[in-house]
């Protein structure tokens, strides 16, 4: 009972990291994607996209294995760093975001910016390249922060398939949203995504760091859990601390 517990509160981490961080990815990627088709048309917006997913897909297959091989201590300790570096860049930004000391992920923004270059670059007949290599350089480059992700958080759990198939239903649903929507997914509360990404890549590389330098965990993989509503409370209590300081050097400005 308890080992299946362990696994399970392990398994349900790991899947909230990779599907919520792929899910934040592909919506920035798709408002490229949507941007490049409705501007210069969607066969060069497809086969740029399709490209970068085959690319993003080989990277998982060719170097995800291969990790397998390096000693399970040593990789944890260096995907803790790594992971915790990660998190704590994400929570970082996504604290300032929800105090107000910094502006919010614009998706409104970026579609329009994204139209207005591509507009700027005129037209070519035939196979756009321009529209080729702007999708593929949107879907590769938000991807290719998932497939780090993957591969790191699938290998070090030993559930390297079970993090590549989250992190393509998160791919599909984000797909499936945009063209239902058929626009930029600006309703989506992605500082929010964010920041419970943050929590849990923080969470996940504090844990595997203390496992990389020998540390017993108490309640072993059930840990997990403790240390995201740890993270979860902190952030938050961050975040209250940053919004009284600015809305007091608001009012202290104003008066």
């Amino acid at each position: 009972m308890f080992v299946a517990t362990s696994v399970s509160s392990g398994t349900v981490v790991l899947v909230g990291a990779v599907f919520l961080a792929s899910c934040v990815e592909m919506v920035e990627a798709l408002t490229i994607v949507l941007a490049v088709g409705h501007t210069r048309g969607w066969r060069s917006a497809f086969e740029g996209t399709g490209t970068a997913l085959l690319v993003l897909t080989a990277l998982v297959a060719a170097f995800g294995p291969a990790l397998v091989h390096v000693p399970l201590s040593a990789l944890r300790l260096v995907v803790g760093g790594v992971l915790l570096i990660f998190g704590m860049q994400w929570l970082r930004k996504s604290i300032l975001r929800a105090s107000g000391l910094k502006a919010k992920h614009d998706e409104d923004a970026i579609y329009e910016e994204s139209v207005a270059t591509l507009r700027a670059a005129g037209s070519t007949p035939g196979r756009d390249r321009i529209a080729f290599v702007m999708a593929f350089k949107g879907v590769f480059l938000e991807g290719l922060e998932v497939v780090i992700l993957v591969i790191t958080l699938g290998t070090s759990a030993h559930q390297l398939g079970l993090a590549s198939v989250v992190a393509a239903v998160a791919v599909v649903l984000v797909g499936l949203c945009g063209v239902v929507v058929a626009k930029q997914l600006s309703s989506v509360p992605e500082n929010l995504l964010k920041m419970s990404v943050g929590v849990l890549l923080v969470t996940y590389g504090t844990f595997w760091t203390g496992e990389g330098l020998k540390v017993r965990w108490p309640g072993g993989d059930s840990m997990l859990l403790g240390l995201a509503a740890i993270y979860a409370v902190v952030t938050w209590l961050f975040v209250l601390s940053l919004r009284r300081e600015t809305s007091a050097q608001t009012q202290r400005t104003s008066a």
